[in-house]
C-alpha cells in the first residue's frame, strides 16, 4: 500500500507598476500553487510546481486636461417684472498654457431678456459678441496662465419670468480644457403680476366736508381699520395705512370709532355712500384700492 503525502502551498501575490501621469492605476494578481508528495511511506518527497496564473486589469489612464475657473453672481438674490438685474461672470486660467480661443455662453432662464449693448469685460475686451434675447456667447482671443477675466451684463425680468425657475447656468470652454459651468439661483417674486393687491388710505380731519384731504387738514394717528377679514390696520403718524397682498374681490374696511375718542365721522356733502364708517372698494388682481376716512372733533370746534 502506497501512503500518499500531499502538501500543498499557495502563494498569492500582487504588484503596481509604477504610472507617469497621476491617479492612473493598474493592478496584476499572480497566482502560483506547488505540491510535495511521497510515493512511498517514508520516502523522499517529490515537489512540483504549477504554471502561474495572472488575473487582473490594466487601464491606461487619459491625459489630464488643463484647468478653468468659473463663478457667476448678480446684484441681487430676488427680483419682480420689470427690474433689470446685472449679472456676473468671472474665469480664470488654473493651468500652466494660455487658453486660446476662449468661449463664455450664457443662455438665460425664462423671462429674462437681455439688455441690448450692456456687455463689458475687463481686462481684456471680447473679439466676438453674438447676442440674442436668451442668450449670449462672448470670445476672447487668449487666457494666459493665471490670468482673469470678468464679463457683466443687464438683464430685464418680463411677467413671464414668473413662470420660470430663475435659474441659469453659463459656461467657459477652451480647446483642450475641460468646460467648466457655472449656475445662479435668482428668486423671482410676482411684484405687479400679483394675484394679491394693496389697499391705500388715510384718516383725517375733514373741515369743509368734501370727503377729500386738503392743506391744513391733518391726518389722525392711531386710527383702527378692521377688514372683511379680520385684518386690524392702525394708522401712522400722518394718518395713513397701506395693506399689501390683499386677495382680490369685493373688500370691505370699517373705522373703529372707539380708537378715536373725541372724534365722529364728518358728513359729506357730496357723496351719500361715504356717510357711513365702512368703505367698499373692488380690488382686481394685482390692482390698488383706496379707503378713506374723515372725521371731524365731537362738538365742530374744528369746523369751517
Amino acid at each position: 500500500m502506497f501512503w500518499l503525502a500531499l502538501v500543498l502551498s499557495y502563494f498569492l501575490s500582487h504588484a503596481v507598476p509604477p504610472s507617469t501621469v497621476a491617479q492612473a492605476q493598474s493592478q496584476i494578481f499572480v497566482n502560483q500553487a506547488s505540491a510535495q508528495f511521497a510515493a512511498v511511506p517514508n520516502g523522499p518527497l517529490v515537489t512540483t510546481v504549477s504554471n502561474q496564473t495572472q488575473v487582473g486589469t490594466l487601464t491606461p489612464p487619459g491625459p489630464q486636461l488643463p484647468l478653468l475657473q468659473i463663478t457667476k453672481t448678480a446684484d441681487r438674490a430676488a427680483a419682480e417684472p420689470g427690474d433689470v438685474a446685472i449679472y456676473r461672470i468671472v474665469v480664470t486660467n488654473r493651468s500652466s498654457q494660455p487658453a486660446t480661443p476662449l468661449t463664455i455662453s450664457d443662455q438665460l432662464p425664462l423671462g429674462l431678456l437681455y439688455v441690448p449693448n450692456s456687455v463689458q469685460a475687463t481686462p481684456q475686451q471680447p473679439t466676438q459678441v453674438v447676442t440674442t434675447d436668451s442668450s449670449l456667447t462672448l470670445t476672447f482671443a487668449s487666457l494666459g496662465p493665471g490670468e482673469s477675466v470678468s464679463v457683466a451684463y443687464g438683464v430685464l425680468l418680463t411677467p413671464d419670468a414668473v413662470r420660470g425657475n430663475g435659474r441659469n447656468i453659463a459656461q467657459a470652454a477652451a480647446p483642450g480644457f475641460t468646460p467648466v459651468t457655472a449656475a445662479y439661483q435668482m428668486t423671482i417674486r410676482p411684484g405687479i403680476v400679483a394675484d394679491c393687491g394693496t389697499i391705500l388710505g388715510r384718516v383725517f380731519v375733514d373741515k369743509n366736508f368734501d370727503g377729500q384731504q386738503q392743506p391744513g387738514e391733518t391726518g389722525v394717528p392711531n386710527a383702527v381699520i378692521f377688514m372683511d377679514d379680520g385684518n386690524r390696520i392702525l394708522t401712522d403718524p400722518e394718518g395713513l395705512f397701506s395693506l399689501a397682498n390683499v386677495l382680490p374681490g369685493y373688500r370691505v374696511g370699517t373705522l373703529d370709532l372707539y380708537s378715536l375718542p373725541g372724534y365722529t365721522l364728518a358728513p359729506n356733502l357730496y357723496r351719500i355712500e361715504e356717510n357711513s364708517a365702512s368703505r367698499f372698494v373692488r380690488l382686481s388682481p394685482g390692482g390698488l384700492g383706496r379707503m378713506n376716512f374723515a372725521v371731524t372733533p365731537t362738538f365742530g370746534e374744528e369746523q369751517s
